[in-house]
């Protein structure tokens, strides 16, 4: 008996069902790709700096200015000038001096100095916001122990009063790539799973409606059996009589 053909072309519904997963499975992995190399990376880093005690040894505020870019438009920028605070501080980890940055990013951005204000277009304003700042580590802080974060093999000679990235970056970094490739992933196999089955469905249907005619065109051709042979029927209680007994009736 020749196979029957079936049908395995995608309906339009589930060929958009396909290529949103296939999209979603694109997106996840990109976006693990990009995620692990924008904030992964960094984030590791900034987790291996260690807590330790600080107290303030001195606050000073050079004479050196530096330049900071402002933007006050889409056309519009320029740069202005902001004083430099230096916070030393004594590091409980390492038993030495060092110098105190805001976060991971001032320090990259200015390593000669602690605190890197918001730039201003006007010189002053920056001013205001270094000296604040110095008033506030002065007089608020002095010789108070707080916490700071230590990393010897980086930058031994660095403290930092606050960590850019924590644990939660990396959560972040992590779950929604694979959210999106477990989702795309799990759609593509249902639509796959879905069509086949109904594959499967729709060829059993087509053998089951292909042999209720070939059944029943052989029972018509199939001729009444004449040669079956015909029994007397013997009455219930009927007892043989025995040969010998015949004759001797004769």
């Amino acid at each position: 008996m020749a196979k029957m053909r079936v049908s395995y072309e995608y309906s339009e519904a589930e060929d958009k069902s396909i290529r949103l997963g296939l999209f979603l499975i694109v997106c996840g992995i990109l976006s693990l790709f990009i995620l692990g190399f924008c904030w992964l990376s960094p984030t590791l880093q900034s987790m291996q700096s260690k807590p330790a005690n600080c107290t303030v040894v001195s606050v000073l505020r050079p004479e050196e200015m530096f330049e900071c870019v402002f933007t006050c438009g889409a056309d519009c920028k320029g740069t202005s000038l902001y004083p430099c605070l230096q916070i030393f501080v004594n590091n409980s980890e390492s038993n030495s001096v060092a110098l105190l940055h805001f976060d991971e990013q001032q320090l990259v951005l200015n390593p000669k100095c602690s605190y890197v204000p918001p730039c201003e277009r006007d010189n002053q304003k920056n001013k205001d916001n270094v000296l604040w700042w110095e008033d506030y580590w002065t007089k608020e802080v002095s010789s108070q122990s707080f916490t700071c974060f230590f990393n010897q093999q980086r930058r031994p000679d660095d403290v930092l009063w606050r960590r850019s990235h924590d644990a939660s970056v990396l959560l972040h970094c992590v779950l929604w790539p694979m959210v999106s490739l477990l989702v795309g992933t799990l759609i593509v196999l249902l639509t796959v799973c879905a069509r086949s089955l109904a594959v499967r469905a729709e060829a059993i249907q087509k053998r089951k409606c292909s042999y209720e005619p070939a059944g029943n065109s052989e029972q018509s051709k199939t001729p009444p059996n004449t040669n079956t042979a015909s029994f007397r029927t013997l009455p219930m209680f009927a007892v043989p009589v025995r040969r010998r007994d015949r004759e001797q009736e004769h």
